[in-house]
């Protein structure tokens, strides 16, 4: 047993916990959970984000202390939450006397407030308070430490684990589950069902519903063009937005009055978006063909930035509209009738999700993907295999392009205008984020990742400041708890099992097996 590192993770913990509490986010996240679980009090919401940190450092150390004796694992978790425990209850209390004692800590610490110490004290006095704090903190790391160590042991943990297995199993993938996946008709009777029900969606749903799922959709688009040129090419493409801006400025100036009057009809101005959008991505991939890895990435944020500052820039306001933007622009017509509100757009968004699923679905089954995932796993390999790696690149630049180009012309005719601030580096990031997320090379987990990135910031506006620490924080924790994503495509799937059954290393007997033995 390594005592530094169990002392060391209960700090851990504790410096997760002082930094949530400084950021304020015990409160945000209190009130949060009140709204949506009917809590009776913020403070309760408060608790669990802090208890949630403590059942995380009891799992940690007790991953560490999986092969230890019962002795030593109890130790390690009473070290670790009493740490834990200690730490955050000295801050607890200082910081909650000099609040009480009415000094201007918010002139340093500006969400430290009374109304938030109230919600750890739980409205008793700072040190009555804090000990309460860190002693629940500390008992709840050694507790789960020591119920993670028993379920894993073998005498127990294999009884446990296989009960579990079969109950999930027979729950999860019923016969008659497995009866319909092998199944060709009960498939497609399924796929029918589900677009019934999508193609139903926006007629239950409210303006703003329909506003909030058609933003989804169309980053489900863009992500969709992205995850085959970074999850299934491995090209790294930091300068997406581009293509983007590229497909809405078009659409933009050929059916706006204003600054050419062209008027062109927004069902003929929408290829001719896709199709300039995927000339521009074959005119960046030729230059830099034989560029890999970081050099590609920095090419593409810098073309990204390039068509941005272009669009800005008072030298083309007279063809672009400059920082003004392009206003007005068409929408689509239908029979001689306008689609310009949330609940038309929203059928034309589905329509175009389900083209670039069909699409990406197609080319990932096909020889074409079988060459961009050899690309992604070694591409000198690949290219000593016979793989044309050049030809392939531009390829998924190409088709990639053509998808962003898709969803800003969608984009542009929707919101009716387009601005270079619509085109920034976080487009291009937020879109990278959802694909890596989600699963790279994975359809739905693009589908996954648009929602929980671009819907629940809609649905908990409350969170709109912290929207950066977010990402910062779920990739993180993506990174060290699923690096595969939140749903990883059927090859990395496979690829982790066998992974993780080779790196499983061989158990010891416990004692009692021992002599039983």
């Amino acid at each position: 047993m390594n005592i530094r590192a169990s002392l060391r993770q209960g700090a851990l913990a504790a410096a997760v916990d002082v930094g949530i509490i400084i950021l304020g986010l015990t409160g945000l996240v209190g009130s949060v959970l009140v709204k949506w679980l009917k809590l009776p009090s913020p403070a309760v919401g408060a608790w669990i984000v802090l208890v949630a940190i403590a059942w995380w450092t009891g799992s940690a150390v007790a991953r560490r202390a999986e092969r230890a004796t019962w002795r030593q694992a109890l130790v390690a978790g009473l070290l670790a939450g009493l740490m834990h425990g200690l730490l955050v209850a000295l801050f607890t209390w200082g910081v909650g006397s000099l609040v009480a004692s009415g000094s201007k800590v918010r002139q340093w610490l500006a969400q430290i407030t009374p109304e938030a110490m109230e919600l750890l004290t739980l409205g008793r006095q700072p040190l009555t308070g804090a000990l309460i704090l860190g002693g629940a903190l500390a008992l709840v790391t050694w507790a789960v430490c020591m119920l993670k160590w028993v379920s894993a042991q073998r005498a127990w943990g294999e009884r446990l684990r296989g009960g579990w297995r079969q109950t999930t199993d027979r729950l999860a993938v019923p016969s008659a589950t497995r009866a319909v996946g092998q199944n060709r008709y009960a498939r497609l009777g399924l796929l029918a069902a589900g677009l019934v029900v999508l193609f139903a969606a926006p007629l239950l749903l409210g303006q703003y519903g329909n506003y909030t799922l058609g933003t989804v959709g169309i980053y489900i688009i863009l992500g969709l063009g992205l995850n085959i040129v970074v999850g299934l090419a491995g090209i790294l493409n930091l300068g997406y937005g581009a293509f983007f801006a590229i497909g809405a400025y078009t659409v933009a100036l050929l059916t706006a009055p204003e600054p050419h009057g062209i008027q062109m009809n927004f069902w003929l101005a929408l290829p001719i978006g896709v199709i300039l959008s995927v000339v521009f991505g074959v005119l960046l991939c030729i230059p830099v063909l034989r560029t890999r890895g970081d050099y590609l990435a920095i090419v593409t944020l810098g073309f990204g930035e390039i068509v941005r500052i272009l669009a800005k820039s008072d030298v083309l306001t007279s063809f672009t509209g400059g920082p003004k933007g392009v206003r007005d622009i068409g929408g689509p017509l239908l029979l001689g009738r306008s689609l310009q509100n949330e609940f038309h757009f929203m059928y034309i968004i589905i329509i175009g999700i389900l083209l670039a699923a069909l699409v990406s679905h197609r080319l990932q089954q096909s020889r074409v993907g079988r060459a961009w995932m050899a690309m992604r796993e070694d591409e000198d390999v690949a290219q000593g295999m016979g793989v044309h790696t050049l030809k392939y690149k531009i390829l998924a630049f190409a088709i990639g392009a053509g998808f962003a180009g898709l969803g800003g012309a969608i984009f542009a005719s929707r919101n009716r205008f387009v601005g270079p601030e619509d085109f920034t580096l976080m487009v291009s990031i937020n879109v990278l984020c959802l694909v890596i997320i989600g699963g790279m090379g994975s359809i739905p987990g693009v589908v996954l990742g648009a929602l929980v990135l671009k819907g629940l910031p809609e649905m908990l506006r409350e969170l709109d400041d912290y929207r950066f620490l977010a990402f910062g924080m779920l990739l993180i924790v993506m990174m060290l708890l699923r690096p595969e994503g939140l749903w990883p495509s059927a090859r990395t799937r496979k690829a982790q099992e066998q992974q993780e059954e080779q790196a499983v290393p061989p158990r010891e007997p416990l004692s009692g097996e021992a002599a039983g033995g």
